[in-house]
C-alpha cells in the first residue's frame, strides 16, 4: 500500500496525525492477529468526513500503532501515553435522587458500555469462526441472567419479520449499513454470528458483534437515573462471570473505536427543554460545564424533535464510570433549572 492521497480538506484525525513518515514507519507492521494498518485507516481513508477515521482490530493495536493511536486518544480524551485509567462501578458512590420526580422534563434514561471479550481479536479483525464462538460465548453468560435481567436472545440470522418490526418499533434492533463500519470491516458475513438479547419488562438490552461484541444497555421511562446504573452494573458482574472483558491498565476497557475506550460508558436522558433550546448559548455553556454531548433524539447527526434532546457524557476516558454518569446527573439538574427559570 502506498500513502493514500488524502484531499487538503480533511479534517478527520486520521488526516492530522497520518504524515507520510508515519505511515512509512508504521505500513508494514502487523499484529499477532494479522492485523495491518492499511485496515487501522480504511474507514477513514474511504469515508473523508469521518471526525476520527481509525479503528483497533485487537488490543496489540493500540501498542503496535501507537504513534497513531496516541496523540488521538490524547486530544479526543486529553488521557496521555503513561496515564492509566481507573474504573468505578458502585452504584452506591453515586449522588442522585431523580431530578424530575414529577416526570415533566425527562422522559427516558439509558445507559450503555461497550465490552469486548478478553483474548480474542476486535470487530475488524475477527474471523468468522471466532465470531461465531464468541456469539456462543456470550449466549452461555446470557443464559445465566434471571430476576428482572431474565429474557431471550434473537439471532439476525434467520430472524422471522414479525420479530423484526417488533424490535425496530421498539428501537432495539440494531442494522447493517453504517459506511463507518462497513468500510472497518466491521460489518463482514452479516447478519451471521449477531444478534439482540432483552429482558421480559424490555428495561434491558444486549447487543452481540455489532461495532463492539457485547453493548450492555439498561434503559427505562422517566429520571431514575441510579435505578438505570444499578441495573446495568448487576447485568456486568453477572455477565463477565461467564464472559471475561478485554481490559487493559492503561486505556480501560477496550472497544474497537478510540473514542469509546476507559468506561466505554454513555449515560444519557432523552429531555424535553422547549425554551432553553431557544437559546442555544445558554444551552451549550450547562452542557460545556459538566462535559456533556448534545444529540437530537435519534443519535448523532440528527435533529431535536418538539425541544426534546439526547443529552450524555463526553467524557468515557481516565475517569471512572460513577464520574462519567455524575457528570450527566449534575448537568440534567442544571439544565432543568434552567427551563424552569424560563
Amino acid at each position: 500500500m502506498n500513502y493514500p492521497n488524502l484531499p487538503k480538506d480533511c479534517t478527520s484525525m486520521l488526516c492530522r496525525y497520518l504524515t507520510k513518515e508515519l505511515f512509512e514507519e508504521l505500513k508494514d507492521k502487523t499484529t499477532a492477529n494479522g492485523f495491518k494498518l492499511e485496515q487501522a485507516i480504511n474507514s477513514g481513508i474511504e469515508n473523508i468526513d469521518s471526525g476520527i477515521g481509525v479503528y483497533a482490530g485487537d488490543e496489540e493495536s493500540y501498542t503496535l500503532f501507537a504513534p497513531l493511536f496516541d496523540p488521538i486518544i490524547e486530544e479526543y480524551h486529553g488521557f496521555t501515553p503513561t496515564d492509566k485509567h481507573q474504573s468505578n462501578l458502585n452504584p452506591d458512590d453515586l449522588n442522585a435522587p431523580n431530578p424530575d420526580p414529577d416526570g415533566k422534563f425527562i422522559l427516558s434514561t439509558r445507559i450503555r458500555v461497550g465490552r469486548n471479550v478478553a483474548n480474542m481479536p476486535l470487530g475488524s479483525a475477527v474471523s468468522t469462526e471466532q465470531r461465531d464462538h464468541i456469539e456462543s460465548t456470550i449466549i452461555e453468560g446470557l443464559n445465566s441472567l434471571d430476576g428482572e435481567l431474565e429474557g431471550n436472545y434473537y439471532p439476525l440470522l434467520g430472524m422471522s419479520r414479525e420479530v423484526q418490526e417488533n424490535l425496530i418499533k421498539e428501537h432495539f434492533l440494531f442494522k447493517e449499513g453504517d459506511r463507518f463500519l462497513a468500510s472497518a470491516g466491521l460489518n463482514r458475513d452479516w447478519p451471521e454470528g449477531r444478534g439482540i438479547y432483552h429482558n421480559i419488562d424490555k428495561t434491558f438490552l444486549v447487543w452481540v458483534n455489532e461495532e463492539d461484541q457485547l453493548r450492555i444497555i439498561s434503559m427505562q421511562k422517566g429520571g431514575d437515573i441510579k435505578e438505570v446504573f444499578a441495573r446495568l452494573v448487576s447485568a456486568i458482574k453477572i455477565i463477565e462471570t461467564k464472559v471475561p472483558f478485554s481490559y487493559s491498565e492503561h486505556l480501560g476497557y477496550l472497544t474497537s473505536c478510540p473514542t469509546n475506550l476507559g468506561t466505554a460508558m454513555r449515560a444519557s436522558v432523552h429531555i424535553a427543554l422547549p425554551n432553553l433550546s431557544k437559546d442555544m448559548d445558554a444551552f451549550k455553556t450547562i452542557t460545556d460545564k459538566h462535559h456533556l454531548q448534545i444529540r437530537g433524539i435519534h443519535g448523532e447527526h440528527s435533529q431535536s424533535e418538539g425541544g426534546v434532546y439526547d443529552i450524555s457524557n463526553r467524557r468515557r476516558l481516565g475517569i471512572t464510570e460513577v464520574r462519567a454518569v455524575q457528570d450527566m446527573v449534575d448537568g440534567v439538574v442544571d439544565l432543568i433549572e434552567a427551563e424552569k427559570a424560563l
